[in-house]
Parts: C-alpha cells; sequence; structure tokens
C-alpha cells in the first residue's frame, strides 16, 4: 500500500532471497527443536533399553539433520545464474529432496533390523513412565516442527521443505506408538516392544511413499493444474491475445517460471505485439503465485494461403 507494484527484476530477486532466508529459518529452528528431542530420547533409550524408542530416536535423528542437505541447497539457490547453470542453482532444492527421501528409507530399514533382532532375542523394559514421558516429549516436539515447515515451505514453494515437514509429522505420531510399548510393557508383555518398532517402520514407510511422490513430481517438473488454469485465464483476459498457443510452468527450487506463446492480430505491428506480450507477462506475475520469471511469445493469427504461421513478432523475457 506504500509503495506501488513493481515488476523489475531487482524486486524479484529480493523477494526470492527473502523466500531462501525463511526457509533457512525453518531449517535451522527445527534442527534446534528436534536435535534437543532426539538427544533427550537417546539417553532414555540407554537406561530403558527400549527399541521401539530406539528406532522413533534415529527417526528424529534423521530428521533433524535432514536440514542439513536443505541448507546447503537453500544457499546453493542465493548464486547468480551462470554461462553453465543459465537457470541458476535452484535445482539444489530438488536435490536435497532426494537426499531426504534416502535418509528417510534408511531410518526405515535401521528401525525394522532392531525391531526385530528384539522380537529374535527378547529382553524387558527398564523405567516405563520414563519411556512413556520421552514419547509424548517426542510427538510434541515433531508435530510443532512439522507445522512449521510444512507452512513455511507452502508459503515458498519449496516442495523438499514440505516433504520434510510431513517427514516430522509422521516422527510425532511414531512417538506416541511408543506409547503403546510402554504400556505393553508395564503389562508384562514382553514382545510389544518390538512390535511397535515394527510398527513405526510401516509408518516410516507410508511417509518415504508420501515424500517420493512429493519429490518425484517436482523432479519431473509436474506443477498444480490450478496454476496452469490461473495462468490461462490471466492471458485470455489480456486485450490483444487471441488464444494460447503454448503455455509451461516449472519449478526451478521454489521459484516457478512460465514459457508462453500467445496468438495476436497478425496486423498488428512489432512494436504493439511487443506491448501485447508485456501485458500477459505482467498479468502472469499477478496471477500466478510464487511465479518470478515469465518468458512471453507472440505469434500472428494464420491467414489464408500462410505457409509460414509461426514468425516472430514478439519476444519478450525477464531474467
Amino acid at each position: 500500500m506504500v509503495k506501488p507494484h513493481s515488476h523489475e527484476a531487482a524486486d524479484k530477486v529480493d523477494s526470492a532471497l527473502e523466500s531462501s532466508a525463511r526457509g533457512m529459518r525453518a531449517l535451522w529452528v527445527s534442527l534446534a527443536v528436534l536435535g534437543v528431542t532426539a538427544v533427550a530420547q537417546a539417553a532414555i533409550v540407554v537406561i530403558s533399553g527400549s527399541v521401539a524408542l530406539l528406532g522413533d530416536t534415529v527417526h528424529n535423528a534423521a530428521d533433524a539433520l535432514t536440514a542439513v542437505p536443505l541448507g546447503i541447497a537453500f544457499v546453493l539457490g542465493r548464486r547468480a545464474a551462470t554461462r553453465r547453470f543459465t537457470y541458476g542453482y535452484g535445482r539444489a532444492e530438488d536435490v536435497a529432496g532426494i537426499v531426504i527421501v534416502l535418509t528417510i528409507a534408511a531410518s526405515a530399514a535401521f528401525a525394522a533390523w532392531t525391531a526385530v533382532d528384539r522380537l529374535i532375542h527378547p529382553r524387558d523394559m527398564e523405567h516405563i513412565w520414563v519411556v512413556a514421558a520421552a514419547a509424548v516429549a517426542g510427538f510434541i516436539g515433531n508435530e510443532w516442527v512439522a507445522r512449521y515447515r510444512i507452512r513455511v515451505g507452502r508459503d515458498i514453494g519449496s516442495a523438499a521443505l514440505v516433504a520434510d515437514g510431513l517427514h516430522a509429522r509422521t516422527d510425532g505420531f511414531t512417538s506416541l506408538a511408543v506409547l503403546l510399548s510402554a504400556g505393553g510393557a508395564a503389562l508384562g508383555w514382553q514382545s510389544a516392544d518390538p512390535i511397535v518398532g515394527l510398527l513405526i517402520t510401516a509408518a516410516i514407510l507410508s511417509v518415504l511413499r508420501d515424500a517420493a511422490r512429493e519429490v518425484f513430481r517436482r523432479v519431473m517438473d509436474a506443477v498444480d493444474p490450478a496454476l496452469v488454469d490461473a495462468a490461462e485465464t490471466a492471458l485470455l483476459d489480456v486485450d490483444g491475445v487471441r488464444e494460447i498457443g503454448e503455455l509451461r510452468l516449472r519449478w526451478i527450487g521454489h521459484r516457478l517460471r512460465a514459457e508462453v506463446a500467445v496468438v495476436v492480430d497478425g496486423d498488428l505491428s512489432v512494436r504493439r505485439a511487443h506491448h501485447v506480450a508485456v501485458e500477459a507477462e505482467h498479468a502472469l506475475l499477478h496471477a500466478v503465485p510464487k511465479l518470478t520469471a515469465a518468458l512471453v511469445h507472440a505469434d500472428p493469427a494464420p491467414v489464408p494461403g500462410e505457409t509460414d504461421p509461426h514468425h516472430v513478432l514478439a519476444h519478450h523475457g525477464t531474467a
């Protein structure tokens, strides 16, 4: 309300840097919370011998450590484009997402191995009520981190951060599952601890599926169809745009980019066609959330007898 809206490249860069800074802040805050939770749980694992709590602790520690590849990705994403990486380094977030998926898979394998080993070699759980308290603390810490990461990830458009938040949410529910282990041990059911450990493994595999789907879609340049609908509506409302020849959207990190071909009147001058392309770009930047760059190409409407309807009348883009 204080200053007019701008389409200057510098303002877009500032917005991108601000979103990266929010992502970094979310990572380090959640790292601190989960780190404290994991250390406290690890101490209780040592005195209680609970494999269910051990699996939960390992999962919490792995979740905290996923902040490292994401942090590296956000730092790389701030670097300017080069002649080799002409789109910049935003794709580093997709690589970080793959690392997170692999980390989740590794924690599932470890949780399964410890649970099966305890089924084969039974052992009584000690300090049952302390284990129960650790389970509740683990749930609270993970749910807070999950809400925080998912909210920031969706705000800035980071699929990797959202996937990390979903990971933390499942960690919270697996922490609650440790309560079942403690309850079974209190009733004298020795197998309750490893069985709950296997249930935790199943929960980890569930979040692994969701996170892998999210990251796979981003790597394959998938976008929400609602964004495409919003872009089409905005373009068709631009004076001078007769139809849309081609529309492509892709994520580069947590920034969205558009490449568009619009059809204009074949009798327009080059200057006027260029003006239509500029207006189409502005309309896209207003209508599509998280869109930071658009390349708009204007094609003349075909006329009878014309053999090449796709020669260029205007070509406009932003970096």
